[in-house]
Formats: C-alpha cells, sequence, structure tokens
C-alpha cells in the first residue's frame, strides 16, 4: 500500500530475470553488463539493459528483499521523489562505476571487462537513507552480547549480496558514494537529476493504478497488535515517526533562533479544540477571514502519515498558507 513504484520494480524486474534465466537464456547476452562493448564500441544500450536486470537468481532474489524493506521510503517521500532518488543514484554509481574500473585497473593492474547485472546499484544507494534516518530498535540478544535489531536483516541480505559475485564490491561502492553525493546538501545533486512534474503525473496516470494497492478498510488506526509480532512492528513505525517529528522540532528549533520565538496561538487558532463552544466566543468575525488556500493532496497524505487527522491537515495547511514545515510544527504544538 502507498508504494506503486516499489512493487512495480519488485515485480516486472524479478519477472524478467526469471524468464531470461529459465527459458529464454539465449537472450541473455542482451543484458549482461559489458563495459568493453560500453566503452570501445559506445554501446550505450548495453548500460541501460546491463544496470537494470539481474541475471543471477541469488542476486535477483536478495536484491527484491532489500527493495520491498525499502518500500518505506516510497511511503515517506512519495513516489516522484523516491523515483527522483532512484534515476539519480542509477545516473551516478553508472559514472562512479566506470570511473572505480578505471581507478582499480590503473592501481592493481587488472583489467576488468564486465560486472554483475541488475538494479544493484540504486539498491546500495538506499543504504544510505537506511542507516541515516531509521531508527534502531533492538529485538532481542545473542549470547547476552550481540544485538538482533530491526536493522539486522537488512544489513544481513546486503551483505549477502555484497558477496554473491567477484567484482560486485564496486557496484556497491559506486552505490554508496552516489548515495552520499545525492543526499548531501552541498552538492545540491537533487535539484539537478529529478523527475520532472509532468512526467511523474503521466506515470500517475497509466502506470499506478496498475501497480497500486487498495488501502485496507478494516485498518484500526490506534491500538495494540495481537501478536508480539505485530506489536513490534508498531513500535518500529513509531519510532519511525518520531524521528520525522524530531528532525522537523530540529528545523523548528533554527528558524526560532534565526528568527526569534513564535507564538502560534496568536497565528493560528487552536485547532484541537475548534468544536468547543469557548473557542466560538474567539473566533474572528467572516470579513476578515481570507479566501481559503488551495491544499495539495501530497502534502495532506505525508501529515496523515504522521498521524494527524485529515481536517487537522486541512486546517493546518490552510491556515500556514500550504507550508508542511510550518503546519508540521502547529500541529505538533497543538
Amino acid at each position: 500500500d502507498k508504494a506503486p513504484l516499489s512493487k512495480s520494480l519488485l515485480l516486472v524486474l524479478s519477472a524478467i530475470s526469471i524468464l531470461l534465466t529459465l527459458l529464454f537464456q539465449h537472450y541473455q547476452k542482451f543484458f549482461a553488463y559489458n563495459l568493453q562493448a560500453i566503452k570501445e564500441d559506445f554501446q550505450i544500450w548495453r548500460l541501460v539493459c546491463g544496470r537494470t536486470v539481474c541475471l543471477d537468481l541469488k542476486d535477483t532474489f536478495c536484491s527484491s528483499l532489500l527493495i520491498y524493506n525499502f518500500r518505506i521510503f516510497e511511503r515517506r517521500y512519495g513516489s516522484r521523489k523516491f523515483s527522483s532518488f532512484l534515476l539519480g543514484v542509477w545516473m551516478l554509481s553508472a559514472l562512479f562505476d566506470l570511473l572505480l574500473v578505471e581507478i582499480a585497473q590503473y592501481i592493481f593492474g587488472f583489467t576488468i571487462n564486465s560486472l554483475p547485472s541488475g538494479f544493484l546499484g540504486p539498491v546500495f544507494a538506499l543504504f544510505v537513507p537506511f542507516y541515516s534516518s531509521i531508527p534502531r530498535v533492538q529485538v532481542t540478544q545473542v549470547l547476552g552480547h550481540f544485538s538482533i535489531t530491526n536493522k539486522s536483516l537488512v544489513y544481513i541480505l546486503g551483505l549477502q549480496l555484497l558477496t554473491s559475485g567477484s567484482y560486485i564490491w564496486i557496484l556497491a561502492l559506486s552505490g554508496l558514494i552516489s548515495g552520499i553525493c545525492y543526499n548531501s546538501s552541498m552538492l545540491k545533486v537533487h535539484r539537478i537529476l529529478c523527475v520532472p512534474r509532468w512526467v511523474a503525473k503521466i506515470f500517475s496516470w497509466t502506470l499506478e493504478p496498475v501497480f497500486s494497492s487498495a488501502e485496507p478498510t478494516n485498518e484500526v488506526r490506534v491500538g495494540m497488535g495481537a501478536t508480539v509480532d505485530i506489536q513490534r512492528q508498531q513500535r518500529m513505525e513509531l519510532l519511525d515517526r518520531q524521528i520525522m517529528m524530531s528532525q522537523v522540532a530540529q528545523m523548528r528549533r533554527q528558524r526560532q533562533q534565526q528568527g526569534g520565538m513564535i507564538n502560534w496561538n496568536r497565528l493560528f487558532p487552536p485547532l484541537r479544540h475548534r468544536h468547543n463552544a469557548n473557542y466560538q466566543d474567539h473566533r474572528p468575525s467572516e470579513q476578515g477571514i481570507p479566501p481559503p488556500t488551495e491544499v495539495s493532496e501530497e502534502q495532506v497524505a505525508r501529515l496523515m502519515e504522521m498521524g494527524f487527522s485529515r481536517g487537522d491537515a486541512l486546517e493546518a495547511l490552510r491556515a500556514s498558507n500550504n507550508d508542511l514545515n510550518v503546519a508540521t510544527n502547529f500541529l505538533l504544538q497543538h
């Protein structure tokens, strides 16, 4: 749910990889990541095909599990921002692949003509936001000393993928470097390598209805899971939400240091008591109320993912002139 791009990558790339391995083995040569053909014969299409579909089922299995675990970023950032991240790190990692191969040849003296195929660069790049922004929750301990957390399985899958090929460390290193470069606020790569809004709308109209899942109708918003595993998952999601809120709170403190303390109650009416009779006495006259501001549904969805109701999100965004940071700060303080 709320991750159509992750679902499409998981299904389409895995299906193509299985078909190439079991039924159409004579077509595998077109998806080989042949560096010699790319550099000498300028076969750029091999760069696209070779860095998209895995030819090894072990790599397909591990990368599919990692994409499934990393779907949390599409839910957090939205499909357009998540696709921009994947596109940006894919292009950066392709450049770093060629650069690292030349450095390895210059330092160690061996020639690398091909690399493992697959969507591996962006998968390794996703470990950068996973390490920096996903909270670490201890699940259990082994032998009383070694902690098992909610992130241990993902790191084990990444290690398994790292050791599946001889030169896959080049893809892993280029992916990590590209992830750091894309997330770096100094390089501003995310402003250059991004999916245009009109392209995102075209895909949302055509492909999103195919791969999107219906929202569960019987989902309980507040409550405790029936099993220990569900309770742990709810605790992880709660901590992840708290991390997001703490980041917004840090931005609020920085803004207060720059511009002084902000009296939110003076700027906005208290939303939590908007149905109270006492609030009706202090409500401003209708003549002084400006016309309602058009609210972005994407920002409403992001506020609802943080745990706020749709009504509170709409009123906060209207009051803040559709500024997501200001609306979040207001909802957190009320």
